[in-house]
């Protein structure tokens, strides 16, 4: 099968509505929390990329009955039948969410075992906090260089759980297994990112008892067992973030559509102050540049903060800022794949080893252009930033690494295309 590239001509202002699709990032905790219930589970708004494809894959191997349906973005999900709770290790390298069966495989079967979960090379992703609050609540946990292997004697019981970072898929791990543990489990520094919530919610709807959603701090409460339910996905606010900042790199207008503007607020302001303004509807928001773009500097952080996920592509928009810009990433220590491929399209950019210091040089007056190259990428949000940048470089750019764009993005190719991109994937 043919390496997929794209292939962009730059130059066009995107322009027109776009409908966002479902949260990546909440499809994957809720399919693994399928695993909860002996009761068909049934999610909505499910995006058709390759890592959900991953998880559906694991789900089966686990003995799960899964019906996709593409089309409406909807799977449902049956695990009466009871299957192996060990992840095959091929499956388990293809994506970084494998991890989160460990859970509630820990919570319904009393085992679980895990290798190293695979994805993006942006970092360490360290479990040690995944078995922290496992062992917290009662399990013996070993982890090695093959992976974790949990696994329990007896019922997991309530305990509090104390996370030195608020790691997002330790705090959605240690919750899927504390909602069937005896007693109450207090989770503090808990991530509360709108994803955890939707996971929370739909636990909840479940038969869970989880208090203090959308906060630091989830009290739960376990019970005896949880029932099925119909769950529908949040939008994906980084898929929103990223079609936003293409909209503001070739200074177009488009309407988001489907969003939730209070889980974009974070991106939108900090696009505010780069010269993006966002007009939000009840689920719409409006993105244009009335005045051209600002220089700025940019922390990626735990929301609330500006997202990790959205540093990449909002570098690629600051080398269109005039004047110096500082992009800092501060949750993983490799998130910087993309600065070697933009300084072949022309950016100018150099970067700090010591600090994770991103600074671009766009020229006091106006940024040099960008022209078109022949570049790759090595993870999701690299590739997204270099789409980007092509949209408004001189000529055409090849890119390649398009396979790992897709694990994350719903036919991005497409969505661009409908706004009046030149964007083809032969």
């Amino acid at each position: 099968m043919p390496e997929p590239v794209y292939r962009i001509t730059g130059g066009r202002r995107l322009r027109g509505p776009i409908e966002v699709s479902g949260a990546k990032n909440a499809a994957l905790p809720c399919l693994a929390a399928a695993l909860l219930t002996d009761e068909p589970v049934v999610l909505e708004r499910v995006p058709d990329i390759s890592d959900i494809d991953a998880m559906c894959g694991i789900l089966q191997a686990l003995g799960a009955v899964v019906h996709r349906d593409r089309a409406a973005g909807c799977v449902e999900i049956s695990t009466a039948r009871p299957g192996d709770a060990g992840i095959p290790d091929h499956l388990a390298r293809e994506l970084r969410g494998s991890i989160l069966f460990v859970g509630p495989l820990l919570a319904r079967r009393g085992a679980a075992a895990c290798a190293p979960p695979g994805g993006d090379q942006i970092g360490e992703r360290k479990i040690d906090l995944h078995a922290k609050g496992f062992r917290t609540l009662g399990a013996q946990v070993a982890v090695r260089a093959a992976g974790i292997d949990a696994r329990t004697a007896a019922p997991l019981r309530g305990g509090r759980v104390w996370f030195d970072y608020p790691t997002v898929s330790g705090t959605e791990n240690v919750l899927m297994a504390a909602v069937l543990a005896a007693g109450r489990t207090v989770i503090v520094n808990a991530a509360s990112e709108p994803e955890v919530a939707c996971l929370a919610d739909m636990l909840n709807a479940m038969g869970a008892r989880i208090s203090g959603i959308g906060t630091s701090r989830l009290e739960i409460d376990g019970v005896d067992r949880l029932r099925g339910v119909r769950h529908r996905m949040i939008p994906d606010r980084i898929e929103a973030g990223t079609l936003a900042i293409a909209a503001a790199i070739t200074g177009g207008e488009i309407e988001l559509r489907g969003v939730d503007p209070g889980h974009l607020e974070p991106v939108s302001l900090k696009l505010g102050e780069i010269g993006v303004e966002t007009i939000a509807g009840s689920s719409t928001a409006a993105i244009s540049v009335p005045a051209g773009l600002r220089a700025a500097n940019v922390q990626s952080m735990p929301w609330p903060g500006f997202p990790t996920d959205l540093q990449a592509p909002v570098t690629a928009l600051l080398t269109r800022a005039p004047g110096p810009s500082v992009v800092q990433e501060r949750v993983f220590e490799n998130r910087r794949t993309h600065v070697d491929p933009l300084k072949l399209l022309g950016a100018d950019i150099t970067t700090s080893d010591n600090e994770d210091l991103i600074t671009i040089n766009a020229g006091k007056d106006a940024p040099p252009p960008l022209h078109g190259a022949a570049v790759a990428g090595n993870d999701i949000r690299a590739v997204a930033a270099l789409a980007l940048a092509a949209l408004t470089a001189e000529g055409e750019t090849t890119i390649r690494g398009v396979e790992h764009l897709n694990r994350g993005y719903e036919r991005l190719d497409q969505k661009l295309a409908s706004l009046g991109a030149d964007i083809q994937q032969p």
